[in-house]
């Protein structure tokens, strides 16, 4: 092809100047890189050339509504525990089944979401995890037996479990490069989550309990009408509707998230999604479309795309060392069964070679051990906390006010762990040392004492550095792993969690 007929098809203004196809193909950066992992580095210099624009902020902003939801509900059963089994009458170790119920969820939609987004796409996938947990939320509030809240309550944990992994690959996958330890940063809607449903419950619970705070005109707990002779006081749905009240105003919340998602802002497609499934043009459209968003030209075309060489031999990339199993074009007209097949074997990728298989396994067991730590200081705190209050004669009312006081602390510890991105000599990895010892030394010392001074101290103590712990980890594991396999990757870590 001479000069003339080049600079007709790359769009260069004239012959004899440097081409677009020459600055593509001879640039060093692209050597040794798969055909999809060229184009993914074409898109990131694209969006970081935008800068973080409004497009960024909102969905920084609607992902962290996300992350909110996840502990929302992750709080919320802990919360309203107490009221449920005093009203239907359970045994304590049946109560152990409503969180195995939410964790079995969790476990489920994680598994399943992490397939689903990588075949159906991050778009649809961001908007339904929100819309079935608002549903199936608002719904709980609304039956009396103990069977119906496990199954609504499976349900709830099946649409959060798949809604921080897509959250954060979404929020990865849009930030331009230099404003990374924002994906640390979404972490903070986590405590604010446990906070909004700390404060709901304070409002609620305590005051349209049972009695007064769950006590009888004796002092005693009343106990449930099936449990009781006809005629004897007790704690029947009409005098503890607060757990209700509770779990109505958070299916709420979810509805107005999935309306400000779905309606208010319209979420597009990831543009690295859209290069691995080989729709390149639908790519460069949306880059055009976030660009205009943001006030900006969008510089990126077609023919950039067109400049690079064909898929090649080359199965590893020499950076990441993974492939990138059925991307570009060769997914672009293949079935959905055969799409699920090539999402499910790229869980093989998880042990490509022995670093990333190193890499996979200590993430895993390091994801399984916050979340231990999580159920108690979380979950599990309201009860041990209302129990342990009883004891040295502290009222419900300020049980639930010292959980609003004891979350609230979580908010700096995320700011902290955003912050350990940039400290010298510190960073994430002494960073996430440092938290969790920490987390560790406060739930061994609640364990051993009990005041209601070193009970709200210790908690505040425990949820700063967890927070902390969290925001660290949550924001360095998608970027430990290439985006072929990020979205099927964290959404597992999730299940290993749940």
């Amino acid at each position: 092809m001479d000069d003339k007929k080049e600079a007709g098809v790359l769009g260069e203004a004239s012959v004899g100047k440097p081409t677009a196809f020459d600055a593509i193909v001879n640039d060093p950066e692209m050597a040794g890189l798969t055909l999809y992992e060229k184009k993914a580095l074409l898109v990131n210099r694209e969006l970081d050339s935008h800068g973080m624009g409004k497009y960024q902020w909102y969905i920084f902003f609607l992902c962290g509504m996300g992350y909110m939801i996840d502990l929302l509900y992750a709080q919320a059963f802990g919360l309203i525990a107490p009221a449920l089994q005093q009203e239907l009458g359970f045994s304590t170790p049946a109560l152990g089944n409503i969180f195995s119920s939410f964790n079995a969820g969790l476990c489920a939609g994680a598994f399943v979401w992490g397939v689903l987004v990588d075949i159906i796409g991050r778009q649809y996938a961001f908007n339904m995890t929100v819309l079935i947990t608002s549903i199936f939320g608002l719904c709980l509030g609304a039956p009396s037996n103990y069977d119906g809240i496990l199954v609504l309550t499976a349900f709830v944990g099946f649409g959060v479990g798949g809604n921080i992994p897509i959250d954060t690959t979404i929020t990865l996958e849009f930030l331009p490069q230099n404003r990374r330890f924002l994906l640390a940063l979404l972490s903070i809607f986590q405590p604010i989550g446990v906070v909004v449903a700390s404060g709901i419950a304070y409002g609620f619970v305590p005051k349209y309990a049972c009695g007064t705070g769950g006590l009888g005109a004796d002092g005693e707990l009343l106990k449930a009408c099936s449990q009781v002779a006809a005629g004897e006081p007790c704690c029947d749905k009409a005098s503890n509707m607060g757990w209700r009240y509770l779990m109505f105003t958070l299916g709420a919340i979810c509805l107005l998230i999935f309306i400000l998602r779905f309606v208010v802002f319209r979420f597009q497609e990831s543009p690295k999604f859209l290069l691995y499934r080989g729709k390149d043009e639908k790519a460069v459209k949306v880059l055009h479309h976030v660009a205009k968003f943001n006030g900006r030209q969008c510089n990126l075309t077609i023919e950039d795309f067109a400049a690079l060489t064909d898929e090649d031999s080359s199965i590893e990339s020499m950076e990441s060392g993974a492939p990138a199993l059925g991307g570009g074009a060769k997914q672009a007209e293949s079935s959905f069964g055969k799409k699920v097949k090539i999402e499910l074997s790229r869980y093989k990728l998880l042990f490509a070679n022995p670093l990333i298989a190193r890499l996979t396994i200590l993430v895993w067991i390091t994801y399984m051990f916050d979340y231990w730590g999580f159920s108690i200081a979380g979950g599990l705190l309201p009860q041990i906390l209302l129990q342990k209050n009883r004891e040295i004669e502290v009222s419900t009312e300020e049980t639930y006010r010292n959980y609003v006081i004891i979350y609230v602390c979580g908010i700096p510890g995320v700011l902290l762990g955003a912050l350990m991105y940039g400290v010298p000599l510190v960073g994430r990895q002494w960073g996430m040392v440092i938290s969790s010892a920490l987390m560790a030394t406060s739930l061994f010392l609640f364990s051993a004492i009990n005041t209601e001074a070193s009970n709200v101290g210790l908690n505040i103590m425990e949820y700063f550095f967890q927070s902390m712990f969290n925001a660290i980890l949550y924001g360095w594991t998608p970027e430990a792993y290439p985006a072929p396999i990020r979205g099927s990757h964290v959404p597992y870590l999730r299940a290993d969690e749940a």
